[in-house]
């Protein structure tokens, strides 16, 4: 059994493993499976929904129903993560979907935390422009954050990593 100081890394019970739902993050659920299934771990994939600010319109103006679309959101993401777990998950491997809304980082380190995980499995950076930058920033802060460790997947394809 490894261990630092008062720290145990080993046996692995639990993993939380965040999507975006873009091919880096796949790959990172692809090592997250494979780590589940070779430590007999429940894996936890974790989707979070950014909140959507309410805005003010005009008086007299038809309300938006925020709640409703949040809510459509959170049922959208739900459907797509038990997909990707029922598509990308080996039978074997125990594990759970879970859709939270809220600061990417944070819900996920709150899971985490909550939930008692061993280790977060998470793709250095999402879906292409902005939003790569963004969940970019997220692994970073979840790094920073996590109360386990943390393995970052590469965004990038193994082939693209080699030398040309």
């Amino acid at each position: 059994m490894a261990t630092e100081g008062n720290t145990t890394f080993l046996p692995m019970k639990k993993i939380v493993c965040p999507t975006d739902f873009s091919e880096p993050a796949c790959r990172a659920l692809k090592a997250a499976a494979e780590i589940a299934a070779a430590a007999k771990a429940e894996l936890l994939l974790v989707h979070v929904v950014a909140p959507i600010p309410a805005l003010d319109g005009p008086s007299g103006a038809p309300a938006f129903d925020l709640a409703g679309y949040q809510d459509e959101l959170v049922r959208s993401a739900k459907a797509a993560l038990e997909e990707r777990r029922r598509r990308r998950v080996p039978e074997s491997v125990r594990s759970r979907a879970i859709v939270t809304i809220g600061d990417a980082a944070h819900e996920v380190t709150r899971i985490a935390t909550e939930e008692g995980a061993d280790l977060i499995v998470i793709a250095t950076h999402g879906r292409t422009g902005w939003r790569e930058r963004i969940f970019g920033q997220v692994a970073e802060k979840v790094v920073r954050l996590a109360r386990c460790p943390v393995l970052t997947v590469p965004c990038h394809p193994e082939s693209a990593a080699a030398p040309h």
